[in-house]
């Protein structure tokens, strides 16, 4: 299969299956449209890598019939892949005000903002593309401007709700009524794609107006300085910690390049206008204890972000015994070994936490099972598409949409090539799926040889031998041995002087064999000798690494 002839087809490149990394396509009629383009944290298998990137061969491939990539909100899981493909992909960039305010300065980081077409789009202005033509619905979200995609084909109507929620009182935007939504279900939709994230959770996510009160109980009461850390690009949140800094009599501190990104964007298109005045870090720390506000990026345990440097002591701003650190994010699966080693970190020095779980400090920007109820009941789809989520989300998403009246279910996961029409959907096909490492400024496939030497080095510690040789294979000195985490520990000389008598004695077993000449055989019982030695005194098999010097 190479594109999609009279047929409407859905492949997800990325957050099917898992959390983040979104990256979803529509085939029609020989053309391909995506929707949303993001990145995933790293995780332990992945050493040194902090964020890992979809892999794009399939859609690179068909490039000629790519017509645009639509971005439904500004959450890094959704665009933050765009500065390392948008350029290569060379199609345009659609997104409301606020989403492209965020696309514009990462591609201006990376330099290319010339080489990319960035189209700011409003929502009921239906945009012709291609064989789509796609609509901007706003929804509730934990960011400015969530959007859903309301996609028209010859082949039926697609609603795509990105992240949302539904929230009574919004405090950033104006998403779209009951009678709006009710009105795109009247004229009929074929299938509705949707977030699966909290499809376990019976109650509904919550509005972002009520977690005031509830930061308001915990700020007001603390002692001394107070830090809160959060999803920078949640700028509804930013709006609460604004007024709670208000309410409590304290000035706000923000700590956090990513935080400055977003409240230099939001204010720049109109939001977060009356957000109070801030000091430097400096300040913060000659004020009153009790009189600091502190907003700071890392709740998800990313190890440069601004929270970690503080529990470890290396940032300007400092944290004392009886001083507080509310933790108003939910703990995205996957982190919390990294969160669990600041909350740590932060305990020993006599620092209290308060989380989700102490106190209300946290909604969810994704839909319970009540919203994802009245979402059916408004749109009325033919089929529901569960996306953006692990397979155990994916799965329960299907059986509840079925079991709310909803006449069908896809259940598909990354790289499932689904033709949803004509006739009933079925996977047709497989595309090739994967992560790739953002290592530094270089992009490596994440499985690839540079990642796995990397994990074989953690795993196994290095050892280093140069033997220098005449021609004749009689050895110059002393093989020079030297090693990197290999488990040796208080027995490190002796085991270096075992490793160099094995080496000596590979190359004497090479001479005696006539085989001196094969310089490649040499290296190799060098490499396999020294190693034996490792294995025995260690029971590991370290990397062996051999130089050889000809005299």
């Amino acid at each position: 299969m190479t594109n999609p002839t009279k047929e409407l087809l859905f492949v997800a490149l990325g957050g099917s299956g898992e959390i983040g990394m979104n990256v979803n396509l529509y085939g029609c009629d020989g053309k391909w449209l995506m929707v949303d383009c993001g990145v995933t944290f790293s995780n332990g298998e992945y050493p040194g890598v902090d964020v890992m990137l979809p892999d794009l061969t399939f859609i690179e491939e068909r490039l000629d019939d790519l017509v645009g990539i639509f971005l439904t909100h500004g959450h890094e899981d959704h665009i933050g892949a765009l500065p390392y493909f948008a350029a290569e992909l060379g199609v345009p960039l659609y997104a409301s005000p606020f989403t492209a305010g965020l696309i514009r300065e990462k591609l201006d980081e990376e330099g290319i903002s010339n080489q990319v077409k960035l189209h700011i789009v409003h929502p009921a202005k239906p945009m012709k593309v291609g064989p789509f033509a796609v609509t901007y619905v706003p929804l509730a979200h934990s960011i400015p401007e969530g959007n859903a995609l309301l996609i028209d084909t010859p082949h039926g109507r697609i609603f795509h709700t990105g992240d949302w929620k539904i929230d009574q009182a919004p405090l950033l935007g104006t998403p779209s009524t009951a009678a709006e939504l009710t009105a795109i279900g009247d004229k009929g939709v074929f299938a509705l794609v949707c977030d699966s994230t909290n499809v376990f959770n019976p109650e509904a996510s919550g509005s972002e107006a009520d977690v005031r009160k509830g930061l308001n109980e915990v700020i007001g009461s603390a002692r001394h300085r107070v830090l809160v850390t959060t999803f920078a690009s949640n700028a509804a949140r930013l709006s609460t910690l604004g007024a709670v800094a208000r309410d409590t009599g304290r000035t706000l501190c923000v700590a956090g390049r990513s935080l400055d990104r977003i409240l230099k964007v939001a204010r720049a298109v109109g939001y977060l206008k009356d957000f109070p005045p801030t000091v430097d870090f400096e300040a913060a720390m000659r004020m009153p204890r009790d009189k600091v506000l502190i907003v700071a990026t890392g709740g998800q345990g990313e190890a440069r972000a601004a929270l970690s440097r503080i529990s470890e002591g290396s940032h300007p701003i400092k944290l004392d015994r009886g001083d507080t650190v509310v933790f108003s994010s939910k703990q995205i699966p996957g982190n919390e070994v990294a969160i669990g080693a600041i909350q740590n970190r932060l305990a020993a020095n006599g620092v209290e936490m308060i989380t989700d779980r102490q106190a209300f400090v946290h909604v969810s920007g994704h839909p319970g099972r009540p919203e994802l109820q009245q979402m059916y009941r408004w749109m009325r789809p033919e089929l529901v598409l569960p996306v953006h989520g692990e397979m155990r989300h994916l799965a329960e998403h299907a059986r509840f949409a079925l079991a709310n009246g909803v006449p069908g279910a896809v259940l598909q996961k990354d790289g499932d090539i689904i033709r949803l029409a004509p006739g009933t959907p079925q996977k047709i096909g497989e595309a090739p799926v994967g992560r790739l490492a953002l290592d530094g400024d270089v992009i490596l496939p994440a499985d690839g040889a540079t990642i796995n030497e990397r994990r074989r080095l953690a795993l196994y510690g290095q050892i280093s031998v140069a033997v220098a040789i005449r021609r004749d294979g009689a050895l110059i000195g002393e093989p020079e041995v030297r090693l990197q985490g290999v488990p040796v520990e208080e027995d490190r000389e002796p085991f270096i002087d075992e490793a160099i008598d094995a080496a000596e004695a590979a190359v004497k077993g090479q001479v005696a064999k006539g085989r001196i000449k094969d310089r490649d055989a040499l290296r190799e019982a060098i490499r396999l000798g020294v190693r034996r030695v490792a294995t025995r005194w260690t029971g590991k098999k370290p990397v062996v690494d051999v130089l050889l010097i000809e005299a």
